[in-house]
């Protein structure tokens, strides 16, 4: 094994039970020592849900669930209303893309909706400032975590 991977790995089980070990908290109560950098886990109902990873971890919290966030800066929020029954699924055909989807009066209303929903989620982070760290952590997490709105399919 390439030994700068090897290094690379060595600490993600340690950060994974740093991470399962943080207190959960809402975005809206973030505490003031929370890392600038790192991985991040939303959660509801006790399920772990979607892994992100961030170097700006309040302001990438806070996006998730802002009321004026896009569709790009609230990703998870995104899926979360694309999966929404009734709703047709996001493809790259015109009829269904993304920009269609932003355009929709339902969808964003299902979006709005997903908005709030992760407001009231809750969420854990740990510190990794490290980019190829944060990035095989990231990965990591969601494959332990089994976390069923992160999706590693190439558009």
């Amino acid at each position: 094994m390439n030994k700068k991977f090897k290094r690379s790995i060595a600490p993600l089980e340690r950060l994974l039970r740093q991470l399962r070990a943080t207190p959960p908290v809402r975005v809206d109560a973030l505490p003031p020592g929370i890392p600038t950098a790192g991985v991040y886990v939303f959660s509801e109902r006790g399920r772990d849900l979607y892994v992100g990873r961030t170097n700006r971890m309040r302001a990438r919290l806070q996006e998730h669930c802002r009321a004026s966030s896009t569709s790009n800066s609230a990703p998870f929020a995104f899926t979360l209303a694309r999966n929404a029954p009734g709703l047709r699924r996001t493809t790259y055909l015109p009829d269904a893309s993304r920009r269609q989807l932003d355009q929709d009066p339902k969808f964003n209303a299902a979006f709005t909706r997903a908005k709030q929903r992760v407001r009231r989620m809750y969420v854990r982070f740990v510190r990794e400032a490290d980019p190829t760290r944060q990035a095989l952590l990231g990965l990591y997490v969601a494959i332990e975590l089994e976390t069923p709105y992160n999706d590693f399919d190439n558009h």
